[in-house]
């Protein structure tokens, strides 16, 4: 069985890594769309990702109102410095909560779910990140 501390340890490298490439970036590159349809921008991805936590950790597992406006998450734009401020934010909080965190079923599920998506969208921003530098 996983530990609270290893689950915090694997969620906080993709959060992280998530953060590592939108800072390598900027605040061009970050806010940059690939050519495609329906496409969201590395900051964007990022920002989303925050907001999914704030949600799932936030007010599922732990109670506190999230005031989460998802589709706002997916059109945000704007300077890298303060997302990155956000991140630094959330992983502290999440540390909290993941050692706060009720042993149930729902509570274990709410975690994982949010664990997945923010894994996934590492994954989306690596490709995201090689394709958006390649045709700079």
């Amino acid at each position: 069985m996983i530990t609270r501390e290893q689950y915090l340890d694997f969620f906080a490298n993709a959060l992280n890594g998530m953060a590592d490439i939108v800072a390598e970036l900027g605040d061009d590159l970050a806010n940059r769309r690939m050519p495609l349809p329906g496409a969201n921008t590395p900051y964007a991805l990022l920002n989303h990702s925050v907001g999914a936590i704030g949600y799932w950790v936030g007010e599922v597992v732990s109670g506190r109102p999230a005031h989460r406006d998802r589709d706002a998450e997916f059109t945000a734009e704007g300077p890298v410095a303060p997302l990155l401020d956000r991140v630094r934010d959330t992983v502290i909080q999440l540390s909290k909560d993941i050692a706060a965190a009720h042993e149930d079923t729902d509570s274990a599920g709410a975690l994982l779910h949010v664990y997945t998506d923010v894994v996934q969208h590492h994954g989306q921003l690596q490709i995201m990140r090689d394709a958006l530098v390649a045709a700079a």
